[in-house]
C-alpha cells in the first residue's frame, strides 16, 4: 500500500459560512510558520542554528487546530506543529531563543527544539519518545471530565510514532473512560525514512477507530479550512458529548525528518505531486480566487510577519549563551516545597503496615479533594492486597478508579491530571509491573520541572520484596532502577508509623515519588500508628536502636532482618533506618560513622548496582578518617529472584549478612 497523493491537482476549498475575518486570520497564521521554515533553513546553511525539524508542507494540520480550540483547552504538539506555539501567540524571540539554547527560552537552555511546555498558553511538548503524550492528554480530559468543564483536549501523534504501545494505550484508556480528547494523527506517508508499508499493514487510521470503540474521521491535512471546520465542529460536539475521537490528517513532509538526514529515499514523483498541494501556496490561490486576498493586502502580511521574525531573531541571537550555575541547576531539578510536619494527635492504636498505609490514604483522600487514586482492581475489588477496600464505595468511582492492564496510560494520566491541577496516586499492582511504565516516571516524571518547570504530583505506590515464593516477576526489589534518577523522590517505610506518616508526606508534596510497601510486612507486623492524620520528615533517617560496636544502615525487610541479627548475637548496634532513599540523610550517616567507625550497609535488592554501593562509597569519600574498618555490605545474590522457597530463601541476604556482621565484629 503506497502512500501517495491524492489525484486532484488542486485542493478542494469550502469557506462554508467562515467571514473574510477568519478567512484572513488563518491565512496569517499560515503565513507565521512558513516564514520562519524558509529564515531557519538559511539560518542552518549558515551555521547560525544546530538542527531543524521542518514541518514544511504539514503547517495547515497545525494552524487548522490551533485556530479551532478556545485559547484555554490544551493542546499537546510534536515537532512538525511549529504552527501551535505560533498559533499560541508564544513570543518569537522566546521561541528562537528556545532554538538556540539560551535561557529567555522556555527550558532556560537545559532542552531543545519543541521539547517544552508553557501552561500559559496551554501548550505540553513532546519528549524524543513520541508517544507518552497521548497518556498525558488523557489525564487531562480526565481533569476536565472531573471538574465538569465543557472543554477538550487535542494531542498529535505521528504515523510513524502510532507503532508504539502508548499509542494503542492512549487510545484505549481514553475510549474506556470517554474522555474528550482529540487523537490527531498526521499520515505524511514516512517514519524518519520507513515508509508507511513498513510500519502498519492498514492503509487508513480511519479503520483502527471502530476497534478502539470511538470515532475515526479523516481529512486532508493540506486544506487548512477542512482542518479548521473538522476539528471546530468536534470540538463543540465534545464539549457537550464527552468522547474520545481520532483525527486523521492525510498530509506529506517535504524536508527531512531533520534537515542533516534529507530526503532522498522519497521517490520523486511524490514530492512533485505534493508539492501541489502546498498548504500555503493552494490556499493563497484561492483567497485570491474569491477576492479576499489580493497583491496588496498579500505583500502587507508578508511583510509584517517578516518584520516580527527579523525583530524576535535581533533579540535572540543578541543573548549571551547561558551562564552555567551549579546551584542553579539543582534547585531547579525539583518544583519548590517546603515541608510542614503534621504533628499527630494524642491517641493512638496497633495497626497492621498494610492497615496504616490504607489509613493514611484514606485520610490523605479525605483532606485533597483534588486527589484521584488509579490501578488495576483497586475499585469494588478493593486491589490484589485490599488496601483501598471500600474505598469506592466512600469516594466514588471518580476518584477511585480501575484501570485497564496499561502501566504506562496510567502513570501519564497521571501527569496529565497534575498539569491540569490534581493529584495522582498509581497503585503499581506489583514493583515488578513498573517496567512497562518505566519510561514516563524517568522521562517524564523525573524531568519535567527541570526541563521547563512544570510540577509532576504523582505518587506512585509500589508494593515490593520478596519471601513469599512468588518467583522473579513479583519479587523484585527495583528501588535502585530509579534511584539514579534526579527529580524523583523514594520513600521505604519499615513499620506502620512511618508507612502512613511518609504516604501522607508524599501525596503533601507537588514532586513525582516512588512509594515502596514491603508485601511481607503487610500483615506479619503491628505497631502504634497515631489515629489522625499526620506527616513525617521526607529525607530524613531514624535510628531504629543505638550501640557503640558496629552501625547498620538499611532500610525496608533489612530493617527487621537487622534487629534480629542483633539481638541474637547480643551486640551493642546502631540501626539506621533510612527511610527515604531519595533524596537520602547523609548527615545521619556521617553521625553513625562518626560513632562507631564499623560499617556494614543491607538491602533486600541484589548486591551489583544496589543503594548501598553508591552510599558506602560516599562514605569511602567524605568519611574515610572515621573508619576503623572496611565497609561493608550485602544484598540478595545477583540472579532473578528464584520461585522454590528454598532457592528464595539461598537468594535473600539475612543469613549472609549475620556471617558479615560476626566478620565485622571481630575486624
Amino acid at each position: 500500500m503506497e502512500f501517495t497523493a491524492p489525484n486532484a491537482q488542486k485542493l478542494n476549498f469550502d469557506r462554508k459560512n467562515y467571514s473574510d475575518e477568519t478567512l484572513l486570520q488563518l491565512y496569517e497564521s499560515l503565513l507565521v510558520p512558513r516564514r520562519i521554515e524558509e529564515k531557519m533553513l538559511i539560518l542552518l546553511r549558515q551555521g547560525r542554528i544546530s538542527k531543524w525539524f521542518s514541518g514544511w508542507g504539514q503547517e495547515a494540520i497545525s494552524i487548522g487546530a490551533v485556530n479551532a480550540l478556545a485559547s484555554d483547552e490544551f493542546i499537546l504538539p510534536m515537532h512538525r506543529n511549529l504552527g501551535i506555539f505560533t498559533g499560541r501567540g508564544m513570543p518569537l524571540e522566546r521561541l528562537f531563543s528556545q532554538f538556540q539554547g539560551t535561557a529567555l527560552g522556555f527550558t532556560k537552555g537545559r532542552d531543545r527544539s519543541f521539547h517544552f511546555g508553557s501552561i500559559e498558553h496551554h501548550v505540553v511538548g513532546m519528549i524524543s519518545h513520541l508517544g507518552p503524550q497521548l497518556a498525558i492528554a488523557d489525564g487531562i480530559g480526565l481533569a476536565h471530565k472531573l471538574s465538569k468543564e465543557k472543554k477538550v483536549t487535542l494531542v498529535f501523534s505521528g504515523d510513524g510514532a502510532s507503532s508504539e504501545g502508548d499509542f494503542h494505550e492512549g487510545l484505549n484508556v481514553a475510549a474506556v473512560w470517554r474522555l474528550p480528547v482529540i487523537f490527531v494523527v498526521e499520515h505524511n506517508g514516512y517514519g524518519l525514512s520507513t515508509p508507511s508499508q513498513e510500519q502498519f499493514a492498514f492503509q487508513y487510521f480511519t479503520e483502527k477507530g471502530p476497534g478502539y470503540g470511538m470515532e475515526a474521521v479523516r481529512i486532508q491535512g493540506n486544506n487548512v479550512l477542512e482542518v479548521y471546520d473538522t476539528i471546530l465542529r468536534l470540538a463543540e460536539d465534545l464539549r457537550e458529548n464527552p468522547r474520545p475521537v481520532l483525527v486523521e490528517a492525510i498530509t506529506f513532509r517535504m524536508r527531512g525528518h531533520e534537515e542533516a538526514s534529507g530526503t532522498k529515499y522519497v521517490p520523486k514523483f511524490m514530492m512533485e505531486e505534493w508539492g501541489q498541494l502546498d498548504p500555503v501556496d493552494r490556499y493563497e490561490e484561492y483567497l485570491f480566487s474569491i477576492g479576499v486576498l489580493n497583491q496588496e493586502l498579500k505583500e502587507k502580511l508578508d511583510a509584517k510577519v517578516k518584520i516580527q521574525i527579523n525583530e524576535a531573531l535581533e533579540i535572540a541571537f543578541a543573548e549571551e549563551a547561558v551562564e552555567a550555575q551549579v546551584e542553579k541547576e539543582l534547585g531547579d531539578v525539583y518544583a519548590p516545597w517546603k515541608q510542614k510536619v503534621q504533628q499527630p494527635g494524642s491517641t493512638q492504636t496497633d495497626k497492621r503496615f498494610i492497615d496504616a498505609i490504607s489509613e493514611g490514604l484514606r485520610q490523605s483522600m479525605e483532606k485533597y479533594p483534588n486527589l484521584v487514586l488509579m490501578g488495576q482492581d483497586i475499585g469494588d475489588y478493593g486491589g490484589v492486597f485490599k488496601i483501598t477496600d471500600g474505598f469506592k464505595a466512600q469516594f466514588g468511582g471518580d476518584r477511585v478508579r480501575n484501570t485497564p492492564l496499561c502501566e504506562s496510560a496510567i502513570i501519564g494520566a497521571g501527569l496529565g491530571l497534575s498539569i491540569a491541577g490534581y493529584k495522582a496516586m498509581v497503585e503499581m499492582q506489583f514493583a515488578d509491573f513498573v517496567s512497562v511504565g518505566f519510561n514516563q516516571i524517568v522521562n517524564n516524571l523525573a524531568k519535567i520541572h527541570y526541563r521547563w518547570g512544570q510540577h509532576a504530583d504523582v505518587v506512585i505506590r509500589m508494593p515490593t520484596g520478596a519471601g513469599t515464593a512468588a518467583g522473579p516477576f513479583h519479587s523484585q526489589s527495583n528501588e535502585a532502577w530509579f534511584f539514579h534518577t534526579p527529580g524523583l523522590k523514594i520513600v521505604y517505610p519499615s513499620n506502620p508509623h512511618d508507612a502512613k506518616g511518609l504516604l501522607n508526606a508524599a501525596l503533601e508534596d507537588p514532586n513525582p515519588y516512588l512509594y515502596f510497601e514491603h508485601k511481607l510486612l503487610y500483615r506479619s507486623i503491628s505497631g502504634p500508628v497515631p489515629d489522625s492524620y499526620y506527616t513525617m520528615e521526607i529525607g530524613k533517617a531514624a535510628l531504629v536502636s543505638t550501640g557503640t560496636q558496629v552501625s547498620i544502615i538499611t532500610y525496608g525487610m533489612g530493617v527487621h532482618w537487622a534487629s534480629k541479627a542483633v539481638k541474637e548475637l547480643g551486640i551493642s548496634a546502631d540501626i539506621l533506618d533510612l527511610r527515604t532513599l531519595l533524596p537520602w540523610d547523609k548527615e545521619a550517616v556521617a553521625e553513625t560513622v562518626k560513632k562507631t567507625g564499623k560499617i556494614i550497609f543491607l538491602h533486600e535488592d541484589t548486591l551489583t548496582g544496589g543503594i548501598g554501593a553508591e552510599i558506602c562509597a560516599w562514605i569511602a569519600e567524605h568519611c574515610f578518617s572515621d573508619l576503623d574498618a572496611p565497609i561493608f555490605r550485602e544484598g540478595s545474590l545477583d540472579t532473578p529472584v528464584p520461585f522454590a522457597p528454598s532457592l528464595e530463601k539461598q537468594f535473600l541476604p539475612e543469613a549472609r549478612f549475620v556471617e558479615k556482621l560476626k566478620e565485622l565484629i571481630a575486624y
